[in-house]
């Protein structure tokens, strides 16, 4: 028998050393190295479960040098997951093949959607792999989500509850499954590695092996994985490398919506957004953000603004809430909370630079409503008009909405898709609008019945709202 190779891996970047090196000289990182066993190839699960022959077969017959005008660029029927936020953030479905992995932290209900979706593809075979639960808290949890009666109509779907990756390649033998959900890939282990399920060699070669065949047999994989204290992936970061698709499942468990980001995709975008709202009995998809993400009441309350922003190429109307106070404790504070907090201090220099209005000894506050994290650069204009309806203690009146870039000289830069943010407004009910000049170049007014009024500087949008 060969001896285990002995190698060291970064666990923030994955980098591989021969020897361990203090400083990861790839990302940086100090005493990120970890020493692992590195066993036999990941086929050789394969080939104890009797599927690495023809496997092996396959991938020497596609294994060719051909010219790239002779590779046939038609695209694989994507499967339908039922649940069109999902189907969204993947770019229109599961591809044949690929292997997805899910991540998120504990009880945010990463295996709550997969079993969930799991249940609503009738028409596929689906193996779910649990390393976590036993087959009883499984048909608990899927009597939860549709009742005793629908679970046991679904004959599709396939329970294994094991831990070693030999026996699930055999069960993969015998019940030919179309999907196969792995929870969680952090309690599958080889029996080619020396080490606990969970370390870095046991995750890397599972993977490997899962890949292999994912990639060989046609059929996708999901992988669930956990989130370490840091709200990384636990693993090696060559984890995130082997897969096609990273989605983060995140959002605050003390608020009822969820929210699934992709942060990678080799079939689709990574800026698309998918919203659920927990329930008694499951993940709800939200059709409709728009319209629970405002509050139903917020007349006569200041510091209370509403921005049209676009993640992805859906647009929504989000409330930005703001408190501005005398700071108490000598050193002013400054905490944001869905919105990040370096350009949060920025535009706090342009109010105070390029406005005039001193915040310097004042305790600024920031949060988006709803537990929603939001990027769109369009938020700006609503944080600055949030802070200073606070700050002077007048409520903005009711009606508008804005979207707008700010930048350091106090201008108003051009936002993308201005004519969604205008159209979802106006679909809502509101009756003015706040953008940029710039965006509006070509585009007439008139197929609007919002009022839309254009600004150039900060100052004309704080006196169209203020007077």
């Amino acid at each position: 028998m060969a001896k285990d190779k002995i190698a060291f891996v970064c666990d923030n970047c994955g980098q591989e050393s021969g020897k361990w090196l203090g400083k990861c000289p790839s990302c940086g990182q100090w005493n990120t190295f970890r020493e692992i066993k590195v066993g036999p190839s990941p086929a050789a699960s394969l080939r104890s479960a009797g599927l690495a022959d023809g496997i092996t077969a396959r991938s020497r017959d596609a294994a060719r040098v051909v010219r790239l005008r002779d590779i046939s660029s038609h695209d694989d029927p994507r499967i339908d997951m039922h649940d069109t936020e999902l189907n969204r953030v993947l770019g229109g479905g599961l591809v044949p093949g690929s292997i997805v992995l899910l991540g998120g932290e504990p009880g945010i209900g990463k295996s709550t959607l997969s079993l969930q979706t799991a249940l609503q593809m009738s028409e596929k075979r689906i193996l779910y792999v649990s390393g976590e639960e036993s087959a009883h808290q499984l048909k608990m949890r899927a009597e939860r989500l549709y009742g005793g009666s629908a679970t046991n109509a679904n004959d599709h779907l396939l329970i294994l509850c094991d831990n070693s990756l030999e026996a699930i390649f055999e069960h993969i033998k015998e019940a030919k499954p179309d999907i196969i959900v792995v929870d969680s890939i952090q309690t599958i282990a080889t029996e080619d590695v020396e080490s606990s399920p969970g370390s870095i060699a046991q995750v890397r070669e599972c993977a490997s092996a899962l890949l292999r065949f994912a990639k060989s047999s046609g059929v996708p994989v999901i992988l669930i994985g956990h989130i370490t204290k840091e709200g990384t992936l636990a693993g090696p970061k060559i984890l995130e490398h082997i897969v096609d698709t990273v989605i983060q499942f995140e959002g605050d468990q003390h608020y009822m919506y969820r929210i699934l980001r992709s942060t990678k995709n080799r079939f689709g975008s990574t800026s698309e957004l998918g919203i659920y709202e927990m329930q008694p009995t499951g993940l709800r998809p939200v059709a409709n953000p728009s319209e629970l993400l405002l509050t139903a009441d917020h007349e006569g309350l200041s510091g209370v603004a509403i921005s049209a922003a676009i993640e992805g190429i859906r647009p929504f109307l989000v409330e930005t809430q703001a408190l501005v106070s005398t700071a108490a404790y000598g050193t002013p504070q400054r905490s944001a909370t869905g919105f990040d907090q370096r350009r949060l201090n920025m535009l706090l220099a342009v109010l105070e630079k390029r406005v005039g209005f001193k915040l310097m000894q004042k305790d600024v506050f920031l949060n988006i409503a709803g537990g929603l994290r939001v990027t769109d650069m369009a938020m700006d204009l609503s944080v600055i008009a949030a802070v200073l309806s606070s700050n002077v203690d007048t409520p903005i009146e009711g009606g508008w909405c804005m979207a707008g870039e700010v930048g350091l000289s106090g201008e108003v830069r051009p936002v993308a898709r201005i004519e969604q943010r205008i159209a979802e407004a106006e679909r809502l009910g509101f009756r003015h609008i706040l953008v940029p000049r710039y965006s509006l170049s070509g585009l007439s007014r008139k197929k609007w019945q919002i009022e839309v009024v254009p600004v150039r500087k900060v100052e004309e949008a704080l006196r169209a709202l203020f007077g």
